[in-house]
C-alpha cells in the first residue's frame, strides 16, 4: 500500500515499493493499492450503487438503447457479446463502457490535431497537405479497427432514477485517471533508475496526453443465473482450483493497455442490499512472477493499479503485467444465492497511432522472459505471439482481440 500523500512526492523508499509491486522479480505481485485519496470513498459507494441499479432495474428495452453495435459494443451496454474462452460467450457479467475524459473523443482529437487549420492561411500548398492529412485521418477513424477508439459515449437520458449516472461515473473515472498519472510518474522514475536509455517520462506522457481512455462499469450476475454451468469450489483438485474455476465471473487474462485502475468491488443480495462477500474464496486473484496464486484484498478506501502489457513493452520488461481473474461466489453455498458483484475499472492507454517501441538496447526476450511465461495460465496469450516491431497500439489492440476473442 502507498498513501496518496506519499505518491505525490518521489523518494527512494517509494520507488522500491513501486518495484515490489510492478517489477519483474519473483516476489513481485503486480498490483499496488493507493489509499486515503480525497473525496474517493463516497464517490466509490455512489458509483457502484448506480452500476447495480443500471444492470438490475433498467428495462431490457432501455438497455438495448445503450448498445452500440457499430463500435463493436466498446461504448454503452454490453452483455453476452464478448468471448472469453474459445467460442464461449461471456454471459457472467454485463458491462457499461465509456470514455471518462470526453464524451466525443474524435471531435476533441480533431480539434487538438487539426484545429489550427484556418481558411485564412495564405500558404495554399500547406493548406492542401493539411487537408489531405485530415481527410486521411477521418477515413482511418471510420475503419473497423479504429471505431472502438473514437466512438462517442452513450448515455440513458430518460431514466430519472439514473440521472446522476453520467456525472458520477465521469467524475470517478477522471479521479482514477488523475491518480493513475501520479502512479505513472513513479513508474517512469523507477524504470529510469534501472535503465539509462529509457525514454524519460514515457508512460506518464502516454497516459496524460491520450484522449483514448476506456472506463468499464461491471455487474457480475449471480452465478446461478449467469447462463452457464458452474462447479462447487470444494469439488476441485488443487491443480484444477488454481486455474480452472475462474471463468464464472472473469477468466485469466492480462490487460493490454498501459495502466489499469481498479475500484474495490461491492456485493449486493437479491434485495439490492449491500452485503459483505459471503464466500471468502471469491474475488480478484493474480498469478505472481513465480506462479504463486494470490487472492487480492483491496482496502475499501483504496484504488488498486495494475500494469498493462503496453507499459511492459515500453519499459523493456522492467515493469510486468500480471495475469488476473475474478472468481465468482460458490453456487453450492446457500449464502451465495442471488449475490452480485459491482466493479469499476479504468484502462489508461495510448491513442491508436501510439508507438509500441521497446527501449533501445532491449528485445522482446527482455520484455517477456520465458521464466515468467511458463507460469501463465493456459488462456493467457504471450506478448511475443501478438507484438511485432514497428506496430502501433491500434494494431497491437487488434492482434490482442483476435487472439482472445
Amino acid at each position: 500500500k502507498i498513501s496518496y500523500e506519499e505518491l505525490q512526492s518521489s523518494n527512494p523508499t517509494l520507488l522500491s515499493r513501486i518495484a515490489e509491486a510492478f517489477g519483474s522479480g519473483e516476489t513481485c505481485k503486480g498490483i499496488v493499492a493507493i489509499t486515503d485519496i480525497p473525496l474517493y470513498p463516497p464517490l466509490r459507494s455512489k458509483a457502484l450503487r448506480l452500476i447495480h441499479q443500471l444492470a438490475t432495474n433498467t428495462s431490457p428495452d432501455a438497455l438495448k438503447q445503450l448498445e452500440d453495435p457499430k463500435s463493436y459494443y466498446s461504448v454503452g451496454w454490453s452483455h453476452g457479446k464478448e468471448k472469453v474462452e474459445g467460442d464461449k460467450l461471456d454471459t457472467g457479467k454485463g458491462s457499461f463502457y465509456f470514455n471518462p475524459i470526453t464524451d466525443r473523443p474524435l471531435e476533441d482529437i480533431l480539434s487538438r490535431d487539426f484545429g489550427h487549420l484556418s481558411d485564412d492561411d495564405d500558404d495554399d500548398e500547406r493548406r492542401r497537405e493539411e487537408d489531405a492529412k485530415l481527410q486521411e485521418f477521418q477515413r482511418h477513424a471510420e475503419s473497423n479497427g479504429a471505431l472502438s477508439f473514437y466512438a462517442p459515449n452513450v448515455w440513458l437520458e430518460q431514466e430519472e432514477s439514473l440521472s446522476d449516472l453520467r456525472d458520477t461515473v465521469m467524475e470517478m473515472g477522471q479521479l482514477i485517471r488523475d491518480v493513475g498519472i501520479l502512479v505513472a510518474k513513479r513508474c517512469d522514475e523507477y524504470v529510469t533508475s534501472q535503465y539509462c536509455d529509457y525514454p524519460v517520462g514515457k508512460i506518464h506522457g502516454v497516459i496524460e496526453n491520450s484522449l483514448c481512455c476506456k472506463a468499464r462499469l461491471l455487474h457480475y450476475f449471480p452465478v446461478e443465473t449467469a447462463g452457464h454451468e458452474t462447479t462447487s469450489h470444494d469439488s476441485l483438485t488443487p491443480a484444477e482450483d488454481s486455474e480452472a474455476n475462474f471463468s464464472d465471473w472473469c477468466g485469466w487474462h492480462n490487460d493490454h493497455g498501459s495502466l489499469t485502475g481498479l475500484v474495490p468491488a461491492m456485493y449486493f443480495n437479491a434485495n439490492g442490499e449491500e452485503v459483505p462477500c459471503p464466500d471468502p474464496a471469491a474475488g480478484l486473484y493474480i498469478k505472481s512472477r513465480n506462479g504463486e496464486l494470490v487472492h487480492v484484498q483491496i482496502p475499501t478506501n483504496a484504488l488498486a493499479f495494475q500494469i498493462g502489457e503496453t507499459s511492459q513493452i515500453h519499459s523493456g520488461g522492467i515493469l510486468q503485467a500480471t495475469p488476473h481473474a475474478v472468481r465468482g461466489c460458490d453456487p453450492s453455498r446457500k449464502d451465495c444465492q442471488g449475490i452480485s458483484r459491482e466493479a469499476f475499472a479504468v484502462f489508461m492507454e495510448p491513442e491508436y497511432f501510439g508507438d509500441m517501441d521497446i527501449p533501445p538496447g532491449k528485445t522482446i526476450e527482455d520484455a517477456q522472459k520465458l521464466d515468467t511465461e511458463k507460469w501463465f495460465p493456459k488462456n493467457v496469450r504471450t506478448l511475443r505471439s501478438r507484438w511485432t516491431p514497428g506496430m502501433n497500439f491500434g494494431q497491437f489492440t487488434e492482434a490482442t482481440y483476435a487472439a482472445f476473442y
